[in-house]
């Protein structure tokens, strides 16, 4: 259980930390620090509304983008680039803003956010109103190098680091979405790439006030040591990150206008998406679909998963195992069932599309070698075979797989939504440095390729005439979500250790501006339905899964079949798994529907304020600092505390309630006060849910 925690200095509503040594001091520091052989002393200037210091052949530019919020780009050799791929939409928000330079010292204000630059460079930030300092640059030796590093690596690129100070008593949360099981990632190392069930995406929320986004999709690493914070990016043209000051909300609300609000969530997806790997013909699906409505059970998706296609690349149903998909998508919305299709960038060379998009430059390319990036199995061969992707940061590319769906998804057959998977992407061997994309070299641009493949289908259905859009993604970058994307937390394993792991990740997402949020429910590596341990874990899984954003049935259960275009895997339906369990999971299944409008009304805060569904405690309740260390319980939009039960045999469950607040048991109408542990019964059939300050929702049948 976790215990309030001491208040540590720094933290909301408790004065910054003051300048250390070594790094930039108060407003009016005019001359260069003598510890230097030979200091630089720069120059400063205020041009259309940003202030720029130049000193030593370097360029840093410090300017207002959003209230409260400033964009900060250093480049070495020359003025900072324009125009270079990054997180932020193309205008920056109209904003008022101050400058002020005298006495060898820069400052820019834009309302809570001071920005202080002095005679050498250093930056630090402050909050206008008190001067408590958010965040300062440090340098990594008294002598060199400074905060800012540039390593050349050739033809104008460099090898960039950013550093700035640690605080004692910070927390950090954010970064997407990965399997370390931390809230708070103070402490940690994380690699600044894709793969599968790690999503970066680098955008970082401090419990001191501000929230900070690395602004490039280079791969890299950041590094929230104890001595300090570096950002890396390993090959890339220049530094360029975004930060805001206030609390964890007001951040998420400045971040969404900068990066994009996500779209409104459809009605149907709010429902229940049942799913396996895999359904490998029209007559299996079909027959799972009207055994859900024979039972009475609300369902709203079902999901045609990969290897329906005739070759990887060809993007299309193969008539002998999907015969009639015009009568099936009939029967599905007849049923009132959405259909989702399983769509991959790869394209097998046995494809009919591989040699035109080869010759027409469609495909990532390498540096060194064939444009091949993964092995993988495809129809009519009895080897895995060398796959290509195509380059998503290719506008022409873009426009020419949109075609190939449209033709063989969207206009026969009326399908709409689509599964976007692989789309790290799922190169093997994971070789960035060999990559060549039309945005750039693989090392500068190669995390920003799962956005732009949820582009393709963004715009394409926009053009379309569609004004819906929802796309399930593996993989995800700063921004995706304005592009309809949805994120599931990739190929887990299926035990109550993981579980616990997927709601730091899911959090740590929904701080990383991704509202659609979900995970395969009971996991994905495995579980077998008929195994008593496993279904309790399925159970536990399930309830967590009707309380999370998107709520998603889906895995690879046991028995499994070698990876190849014949494989399935075992049952996965909800009465997959013995009377009682069944009995459980469709109570939570109505549950679901039950919440339906009040899961909408939260999505429609996300699109309209970039608020977060899924949302840690401290969001709602950042002057009570306990919030911040609780990892095992959340919020579901403001009024519903969800504590998920974690551990097998468990009957019972403790949960901190927030002070500030007085909270309801769901199930019992207990009442308690805020700002305290409370243990309540949680029996196999019950998730311990908290109603917040009288909020009426209907959880009790």
């Amino acid at each position: 259980m976790n215990q309030p925690a001491e208040t540590q200095p720094g933290q909301p509503g408790q004065p910054g930390q003051l300048s250390q040594p070594g790094q930039p001091g108060r407003s009016g520091q005019g001359s260069a620090g003598l510890a230097q052989s030979s200091p630089t002393v720069g120059t400063f200037r205020e041009r259309d509304g940003a202030l720029e210091w130049s000193g030593r052949q370097e360029t840093v530019r410090v300017e207002p983008w959003g209230p409260d919020a400033v964009r900060v780009r250093a480049r070495l050799g020359g003025p900072v680039l324009e125009g270079l791929p990054c997180a932020l939409l193309d205008e920056a928000p109209a904003t008022e803003a101050s400058v002020k330079i005298e006495d060898g010292h820069g400052q820019l204000t834009v309302g809570a956010l001071t920005v202080e630059v002095n005679a050498e460079g250093l930056v630090r930030f402050v909050r206008t109103d008190d001067g408590a300092e958010l965040l300062s640059e440090e340098r990594a030796h008294f002598w060199w190098p400074g905060p800012r590093l540039y390593t050349p690596v050739g033809n104008g690129y460099h090898r960039l680091e950013q550093r700035f100070a640690a605080y004692e008593g910070e927390k950090l949360y954010g970064l997407g979405q990965h399997q370390h099981g931390l809230l708070d990632q103070k402490g940690a190392v994380l690699d600044l790439v894709q793969r599968n069930a790690e999503v970066t995406i680098p955008v970082l929320t401090s419990s001191r006030g501000y929230t900070l986004l690395w602004n490039s999709p280079a791969i890299g690493r950041v590094e929230l040591a104890g001595n300090g914070t570096r950002w890396v990016a390993d090959s890339a043209r220049q530094i360029d990150y975004w930060i805001t000051a206030g609390h964890p909300a007001d951040a998420q609300r400045r971040y969404s206008a900068v990066t994009g609000r996500t779209p409104m969530l459809p009605e149907w997806a709010a429902g229940f998406w049942q799913c396996k790997l895999r359904y490998r013909t029209q007559d299996e699906l079909l027959a799972v679909a009207r055994e859900y409505k024979r039972r009475g059970l609300p369902v709203d998706v079902i999901v045609c998963d990969f290897f329906h296609w005739t070759h990887l690349g060809d993007w299309k149903f193969d008539p002998a195992e999907w015969p009639d998909p015009a009568a099936m998508q009939r029967e599905l919305e007849e049923l009132g069932i959405k259909l989702v299709v399983s769509v991959w960038p790869s394209v097998s060379p046995l494809s009919e599309n591989h040699q035109l998009m080869e010759q027409r430059g469609y495909f990532v390319g390498t540096q060194y070698g064939p444009m091949a990036h993964a092995d993988w199995p495809d129809k009519e061969v009895a080897s895995t075979v060398q796959v290509a992707f195509y380059d998503a940061t290719n506008p022409e590319a873009r426009e020419f797989l949109w075609s190939r769906i449209k033709d063989n998804y969207l206009d026969p057959y009326g399908i709409t939504s689509f599964w976007l998977d692989a789309c790290e992407p799922e190169i093997k061997p994971g070789f960035q440095e060999n990559l060549r994309y039309w945005a750039g070299p693989g090392l500068e641009v190669g995390n920003m390729y799962p956005r732009e493949n949820a582009r393709t289908f963004y715009e394409g259905m926009l053009a379309a005439g569609e004004s819906e859009v929802v796309t399930l993604n593996r993989s995800a970058w700063a921004g995706s979500q304005r592009y309809g994307a949805a994120l599931w937390s990739g190929d887990i394993g299926t035990d109550f250790a993981t579980l616990r792991r997927q709601i730091a990740a899911g959090l740590n997402t929904a701080l990383s501006g991704i509202p659609w949020w979900n995970t395969d429910i009971g996991g994905f590596h495995g579980g077998d339905p008929d195994d008593p341990a496993y279904r309790e874990v399925m159970i536990r899984w399930f309830q967590f899964g009707a309380l999370s954003p998107l709520m998603r049935l889906h895995g690879f259960r046991d028995p499994g079949m070698p990876l190849g275009p014949t494989m399935t895997g075992g049952p996965n339906e909800v009465w997959s798994y013995g009377e009682e369990a069944g009995a459980i999971m469709e109570k939570y299944l109505h549950l679901r529907e039950r919440l339906k409008p009040y899961v909408l009304d939260v999505m429609r805060a996300a699109h309209e304020e970039g608020l977060p569904v899924m949302r840690p405690l401290f969001l709602e309740f950042p002057e009570d600092q306990a919030t911040w260390s609780v990892e095992d319980s959340y919020l579901f939009g403001p009024d519903l505390l969800v504590a998920p039960v974690l551990t097998a045999g468990a009957t019972a469950r403790t949960a901190y309630l927030p002070a500030g607040a007085r909270w309801t048991d769901a199930w019992t109408g207990e009442s308690y006060e805020g700002g305290a542990a409370v243990t309540v019964d949680a029996p196999l059939d019950r998730i311990p849910l908290f109603l917040r300050d009288g909020a009426r929702l209907p959880v009790a049948e």
